[in-house]
């Protein structure tokens, strides 16, 4: 008889400030080291969710600092899943083109990555938009062989 394998979930709720990054990294990391998981893969991890939090205060919530921001932490023993949810405005990934990086370089350019830094450190990336209602990212990380 197969078991169905246990999904964990932990979660954070904060307004949309830049100074509440830190504690959603604390979370975070405090969660994902719980699990087991490599310093080096955490580091990964909370790059990616600290670039998809910042584009929610920046982008969703137009620096509005009341927003509200949700961090689900889903995990088993074989996946990690980060799940943010915002009120604010809503994004459409397809508008955004996959960068040149050798014409970024050359023309010093700063910020924009974040979509491309994402899709590179984590194994799934997922956007959800329900108009008037909400929006969700959802990062993914597969961690069976990560012990």
């Amino acid at each position: 008889m197969k078991t169905d394998k246990k999904i964990n979930e932990k979660q954070l709720v904060v307004q949309s400030k830049t100074n509440n990054l830190s504690q959603i990294r604390d979370f975070v990391y405090s969660t994902a080291l719980e699990v087991g998981i490599s310093t080096e893969i955490i580091d990964n991890i909370i790059l990616a969710v600290d670039e998809a939090c910042t584009n929610i205060i920046k982008h969703a919530y137009k620096s509005y600092p009341e927003g509200e921001i949700i961090v689900k932490l889903q995990y088993s023993d074989k996946k990690f899943t980060v799940l943010i949810i915002d009120y604010g405005v809503p994004f459409k990934p397809e508008t955004i083109p996959d960068p040149d990086l050798q014409k970024y370089y050359r023309q010093h350019r700063v910020g924009g990555l974040g979509m491309y830094l994402m899709k590179s450190l984590m194994d799934e990336v997922k956007y959800v938009s329900i108009p008037g209602k909400y929006n969700q990212v959802l990062l993914s990380k597969n961690i069976g062989t990560a012990h």
